[in-house]
């Protein structure tokens, strides 16, 4: 397993939730919290920032549900998708760490994905599964389409971006489980992390398989 590709995905990770939590954080600051362009747009473009800095060195997944639909594919091996993922939720817990050093452990807290008013675990956990299948969908076809090569890193990006447009209000928007752990690992409150860990992951399967049939791959 090469050292370059695991320190590309902390790195692109970081990138990652750093720009979109500290998006939160500064709307709050500017008096408009709850402002969800400003914080979809951040982590769209976050994502775009991350995959043309490091994108050809790992693959740019920064994301553990997009490297077990690369297993799935038969792109990277279960070894080399367990040490993405470990790099994965380290540099998400060093981009909340970097809001920490200047916020605090409230603000940061603020920064976790977390449930709309009245939306129920369920409803949460279908939208996530559903969000991300999506996602992967779209990342799969991108990253092996001759004809989507040159503009593959930005129809990424605002696929994260629609995502992050619908759901926010609703399930706070993952569709990646290391966004999700960061910030409840140096926020410190845990309230329905198994929804941002589980949905994420059966969503990234539930694409792969989209892909295939739809493409007209063996599902097998």
């Amino acid at each position: 397993m090469s050292v370059n590709k695991l320190v590309a995905e902390v790195l692109g990770t970081y990138v990652l939730v750093l720009g979109g939590t500290g998006a939160i954080v500064s709307a709050a600051a500017g008096g408009a919290p709850s402002n969800i362009v400003i914080v979809a747009l951040a982590f769209g473009l976050a994502l775009i920032a991350g995959l043309y800095a490091f994108g050809e060195v790992s693959g740019g997944h920064y994301n553990p549900a997009v490297s077990l639909a690369m297993v799935l594919d038969g792109r990277m091996e279960p070894l080399e998708m367990a040490g993405y993922w470990v790099a994965q939720i380290v540099g998400a817990t060093l981009a909340s760490l970097s809001l920490l050093i200047v916020t605090s452990t409230e603000t940061v807290a603020g920064t976790m994905t977390t449930f709309g008013e009245g939306v129920e675990a369920w409803e949460a956990f279908l939208l996530e599964v559903v969000f991300t299948a999506v996602f992967l969908a779209v990342i799969l076809k991108a990253t092996t389409s001759a004809g989507s090569a040159a503009t593959a890193f930005l129809g990424i990006g605002l696929t994260l971006t629609l995502i992050h447009l619908v759901l926010i209000p609703i399930t706070g928007t993952s569709v990646n489980p290391a966004r999700s752990l960061g910030p409840a690992i140096v926020g410190g409150v845990w309230t329905d992390q198994w929804v941002y860990w589980l949905a994420p992951l059966l969503g990234g399967a539930i694409g792969w398989g989209i892909y295939k049939l739809v493409t007209g791959g063996d599902t097998e």
